[in-house]
């Protein structure tokens, strides 16, 4: 791996906050969508230049992602009256969203487009279900995949558990210490109107759940659910004439990967991710480091995956990550917290899309939580994070997402607060 004092200080940095995320749309997180996927993604997409304060002629650029599911980016924009200049939909989850806003800034800084929706539009529990079943578990398993399934490598859960499983044995790391990921989101959540799961866990909840795939206990795993979540990226420029405060992109670093990203324990630590690849890129290029983070949005399809990321990016060190969950630090009101809307674990399973939007909100200093609305149209944030109250951070200016695909892939973004 190559260490940040390695790397080039001045690479990455011409394009530091010269782009912005400037709108931000979801549907309701629901099992039982009862439309397409198409359908919803429309909304969502129509929901984020609402929120942006765009029209049909403001946006010509649309990225997506799916895996086995989700519409294409033409059909979309077709049915928004949206002619575009600049479109691609790749195959991807976790890891796609911070890549595809590099991407994005790219093909703006190459003046293939001027503005970018990117979407996210999935029936994910009601058609093609992320666990291996539904629409998913009768397909057929062909090429690379036949390799994963001699291992019995049929869902997320048995692909990830051997990593989880080698923490432990590393580092000491137990069960209860990376149950306070639940807890923690668990509470997030219950301050969220628009959560799928509202009501606080322990995490005695969550280590007596049952067991899915060791060490994964019921509440270790995401929730499942149906829903589109779409983004809107421009120039810092062009920000400034629109609606709402800009999240100005410090630095992103997209679909990095281990030696191996397949059978990622060929080569190199079972325990560390790919986050330990793509950190000192993520704080070359952002210019800050994890001590200036405020708030992160770490991808949890499952309390390990927190965890493992928020170890390999730097925020705590290789091993203590256990204690970092546990410690308080990632709770509303700790240092740091962590995926404040209660993330795939409590509101909603959006392949790591929404947790872009909630920091969105967070740096606009307008989380969409209980707290009344001032006269001025503000939510009026009173930051007592009890149950059903606030879930604003207080003062936050600079994020980080970390996303996941496998241990052996991963993408980032760091974003701060516009004026």
């Amino acid at each position: 791996m190559a260490r940040i004092d390695q790397l080039d200080p001045e690479l990455g940095a011409s394009l530091r906050e010269k782009y912005a995320i400037v709108g931000v749309g979801e549907t309701e997180y629901l099992r039982g969508s009862g439309t397409t996927v198409r359908a919803m993604a429309v909304n969502a997409v129509r929901n984020a230049m609402a929120d942006a304060g765009l029209g049909p002629g403001d946006v010509d650029g649309m990225l997506s992602y799916q895996g086995a599911d989700s519409t294409l980016s033409t059909f979309v924009s077709a049915d928004l009256g949206i002619r575009l200049n600049f479109y691609m939909d790749v195959m991807g989850g976790g890891s796609s969203t911070e890549a595809l806003t590099g991407i994005a800034m790219g093909v703006i800084e190459a003046g293939m487009c001027e503005t970018v929706a990117i979407y996210r539009s999935m029936n994910g529990h009601s058609q093609t279900r992320i666990g291996g079943t539904g629409a998913r578990a009768v397909a057929p398993v062909v090429g690379e995949f036949l390799h994963e399934r001699s291992y019995g490598w049929q869902s997320a859960g048995q692909k990830f558990a051997p990593t989880f499983l080698r923490h432990m044995y590393d580092y000491g790391t137990t069960p209860e210490q990376v149950a306070h990921v639940k807890v923690a989101h668990s509470h997030h959540a219950s301050n969220n109107p628009k959560a799928y799961y509202k009501n606080r866990v322990t995490v005695e909840d969550v280590v007596n759940s049952r067991m899915i795939c060791k060490p994964l206990h019921l509440l270790d795993c995401c929730v499942e659910t149906d829903n589109a979540t779409a983004i809107i990226v421009t120039s810092a420029d062009r920000a400034k004439d629109l609606r709402q405060i800009p999240a100005l992109i410090r630095g992103v670093v997209g679909r990095v990967s281990k030696p191996r990203a397949d059978l990622h324990y060929q080569a190199g630590p079972i325990s560390t991710v790919a986050g330990h690849y793509a950190g000192p890129r993520l704080w070359r290029n952002a210019g800050v480091g994890p001590d200036e983070v405020d708030v992160t949005g770490s991808y949890d399809a499952f309390t390990f995956t927190t965890m493992l990321q928020l170890e390999d990016y730097g925020f705590c060190k290789k091993g203590e990550g256990g204690d970092y969950v546990s410690n308080g630090t990632t709770f509303l009101g700790g240092r740091r917290p962590n995926n404040t809307s209660g993330g795939h674990l409590c509101e909603g399973y959006t392949h790591g899309i929404a947790m872009v939007v909630e920091n969105v909100r967070q740096l606009r200093h307008e989380a969409d939580d209980s707290c009344p609305i001032g006269p001025d149209g503000k939510r009026q944030h009173t930051h007592d994070h009890s149950e059903g109250g606030c879930r604003q951070v207080k003062d936050v200016e600079i994020s980080a997402n970390l996303g996941w695909a496998t241990p052996g892939t991963g993408s980032a973004m760091v974003m701060r607060r516009g004026v």
